[in-house]
């Protein structure tokens, strides 16, 4: 009897260190890993934004009083448009802002300056220097990386928009309405 008990208290003592051991291969460790994919899509995003509408007309007026001889006065300025974008790059890559007018008014230059924009994070595009609309792309605002300005109006870039009839275009002014389509393209360098 005392060897069968021997026997089953070494069967029983086997068993509780096979047991043990295979049990500390299948416990955890101090350290333990996961992954998380992070994703950011690719944004260009771009519109206008004015407190009032987008369209506006510019007109030339007679100097009061009407005097023979007297030149038109230009329109006054407007300057209540403001452009706002969200920009995420894919690479090392910058945006720009391009611009065209879909028609020049025959004698009128209409000059476009965006101001710097003061609202918004990132690497927002810093302005050119303005220059007279055209029917071909002119950059606006260079050098945009992953940036956004806020949305609305007195958000992003303030626009200015001067009109003038030059002495020198004088000849070429026809009376009449042009209706003229300013186009902002946020495109790659």
């Amino acid at each position: 009897m005392r060897k069968k008990l021997t026997n089953l208290t070494f069967t029983f003592v086997l068993t509780l260190a096979l047991g043990s051991s295979v049990s500390l291969f299948a416990q955890d460790t101090n350290t333990d890993n996961h992954q998380i994919t992070v994703e950011i899509p690719t944004v260009a995003l771009l519109d206008l934004e004015t407190a009032g509408t987008k369209n506006f007309t510019a007109t030339f007026t007679q100097p009061t009083p009407l005097e023979a001889g007297d030149k038109l006065t230009a329109p006054a300025l407007n300057n209540s448009l403001w452009l706002n974008y969200s920009s995420i790059q894919a690479g090392t890559t910058t945006k720009r802002v391009d611009v065209n007018s879909s028609a020049l008014v025959n004698g009128v230059d209409i000059h476009l300056v965006a101001g710097t924009s003061a609202s918004g994070f990132g690497t927002k595009g810093t302005p050119t220097a303005g220059f007279n609309l055209t029917a071909s792309d002119q950059t606006l605002i260079n050098g945009i990386g992953s940036a956004y300005t806020v949305s609305g109006p007195n958000n992003g870039h303030q626009l200015t928009y001067t009109f003038a009839a030059a002495d020198a275009n004088y000849a070429n002014l026809r009376s009449g309405n042009t209706t003229v389509t300013v186009t902002y393209t946020l495109a790659d360098n």
